[in-house]
């Protein structure tokens, strides 16, 4: 597997990343844990080095899964996980990145984990009720104390990621970025490249549909946000159909899948972009590090820019109660 560095921080990670948030929570009924062991486990043998995780998965026990799977290889792999939810038995469940919580979740998490530092420790979602540059003191105090290596922000705008930049360096920018959402490429990468921080794009496949095996038929289970999404009713998945016809095309072209065609055009953006596509199932894992194989042409991506901006994607990501939480 290549590495790649985010950004001007020296943090050196595979080229691709494992997502870990499905393997128990937001999409369907829980896989058997011993599985999801056994599949982080499978990664890190295929040189998979970065892994992404989040206290509120679950909540907790997502990082629970992890923590016990990558235990022996610790020295050897990056985790990455968040905060910023007021989660536990008096917590509301909304936002809060007050200096308390922060500390309270780093210390959880470092807990669960099972480790003596944090990798990367992402603000979760930007809290308008605690100035950023609160939060970015706070996160520098825990770098001084030795608790947590480096520092992200998780769908921040450019302002935001500048302000906070300003206090402590952040080494990454964690944000949904794929071919059906580009909105990134407005300010936000720009302002990445321009300070020397990393990109990761979580949902890198659309949440699976970039992959080509959801259509307007498929149905999710009860515990599969998906099935709240805007852009996953019925009618907005058929019309999006020609996204995937793309990517179809191109990997025919290119004797790849769907999946890897949409992970190489994300890999050939920038040096410094690192996806975390997430999966159950050991042969995704291995069609998505593939991925990595796939050499795109610059006439390649010229004809895939110039044909998904004949594209009209359909359908909000969030409901407008979840996007009024993204980018401030």
């Amino acid at each position: 597997m290549q590495t790649r560095k985010l950004g001007q921080s020296g943090l050196m990670v595979s080229a691709l990343g494992l997502g870990c948030m499905g393997m128990n929570h937001h999409r369907g009924p829980a896989p058997d844990r011993k599985e999801m062991i056994k599949l982080i486990r499978a990664a890190v043998e295929r040189g998979v080095t970065f892994f992404d995780t989040a206290e509120v998965y679950g909540p907790f026990t997502n990082e629970e899964l992890v923590g016990g799977a990558l235990e022996p290889f610790r020295k050897d792999i990056v985790v990455a996980t968040k905060f910023g939810f007021d989660l536990g038995p008096a917590g509301s469940g909304g936002l809060n990145s007050h200096p308390e919580r922060i500390r309270q979740a780093a210390e959880s998490s470092l807990k669960r984990l099972r480790v003596d530092a944090i990798d990367l420790f992402y603000q979760h979602r930007v809290d308008p009720d605690v100035p950023i540059e609160e939060v970015a003191i706070t996160v520098k105090d825990l770098i001084t104390e030795g608790k947590v290596k480096h520092f992200g922000l998780s769908e921040a705008s450019a302002q935001t990621i500048r302000r906070a930049h300003a206090v402590q360096p952040v080494t990454a920018i964690q944000s949904e970025y794929s071919l059906w959402w580009r909105e990134p490429e407005e300010e936000v990468l720009p302002t990445c490249e321009e300070l020397g921080i990393g990109f990761v794009p979580y949902s890198p496949l659309g949440r699976g549909f970039l992959t080509g095996k959801i259509s307007e038929t498929t149905a999710f289970g009860s515990n599969d946000n998906r099935s709240d999404l805007p852009r996953f009713t019925p009618g907005a998945r058929k019309a999006n159909r020609p996204v995937v016809d793309l990517l179809e095309k191109i990997g025919v072209q290119k004797y790849a899948t769907p999946a890897q065609v949409a992970l190489a055009w994300l890999l050939s953006q920038k040096p410094w972009i690192v996806p975390i596509p997430g999966t159950t199932k050991l042969d995704r894992l291995e069609e998505n590090l593939a991925a990595a194989t796939v050499p795109l042409t610059q006439d390649e991506l010229r004809t895939i820019d110039e044909a998904a901006l004949r594209i009209t994607v359909q359908g909000d990501r969030y409901p407008k109660m979840e996007a009024n939480l993204a980018r401030h």
